[in-house]
């Protein structure tokens, strides 16, 4: 349910028309502690397809999506690629550490002429994780989608508060809320520049 209703959310704040540059939006969601925010921009070329076909091969994220220093399936008789799959990933985060967690990623067909992928957090699985290896997730939710020539992200996470100090749980909230413009428009830009190359 977590993701659908935060599809609701983000297909609402897109913008009307095709877009003509870079554009973002984020909000408050539910008293949390950080912003939901939603990334859009044009791609000459992107083809729907290949993007959500990407979006979808998590045990290639090493080397084509920044900063992930793992991701790997997970065999797991709910989730049956190449519709859903379970996975690991770890996050290196420049200056603050790893993040790790276990998510479910979901191909969600077609809405509003684009083609939509989203993922969010195995509460269980990512609880029973070790700190030693990088702070967990408390919540992490997101989508990937694309029509011709403009692809789109969206994303809500915060760490578990347990799993940080204070000075690093200000960085990963507030001071997150503050850089997500720009790290959102990097990862639109990555994952155009990996489907141009499938």
């Amino acid at each position: 349910m977590e993701l659908e209703g935060f599809a609701d959310r983000v297909f609402k704040k897109l913008p009307t028309r095709k877009p003509s540059a870079f554009a973002s939006a984020a909000w408050d969601h539910a008293g949390r502690p950080t912003q939901e925010a939603v990334a859009i921009m044009p791609i000459p070329g992107v083809d729907p397809a290949k993007v959500i076909d990407c979006v979808m091969d998590v045990d290639k994220y090493v080397g084509n999506v920044d900063h992930v220093a793992v991701c790997r399936s997970i065999k797991d008789d709910r989730y049956t690629p190449p519709g859903a799959v379970r996975f690991y990933q770890k996050v290196d985060l420049p200056l603050l550490g790893s993040v790790h967690h276990e998510l479910v990623l979901k191909r969600l067909g077609e809405r509003d002429g684009f083609h939509v992928a989203g993922w969010e957090i195995l509460r269980a699985e990512t609880d029973k994780l070790s700190t030693k290896d990088g702070f967990r997730s408390e919540y992490s939710h997101g989508l990937w989608f694309a029509a011709p020539g403009i692809i789109a992200y969206a994303l809500g996470s915060c760490p578990k508060r347990d799993d940080v100090g204070f000075l690093k749980w200000k960085a990963l909230t507030t001071g997150a809320d503050a850089a997500a413009s720009r790290v959102l428009k990097a990862n639109l830009e990555g994952m155009a520049r990996w489907a141009s190359r499938r």
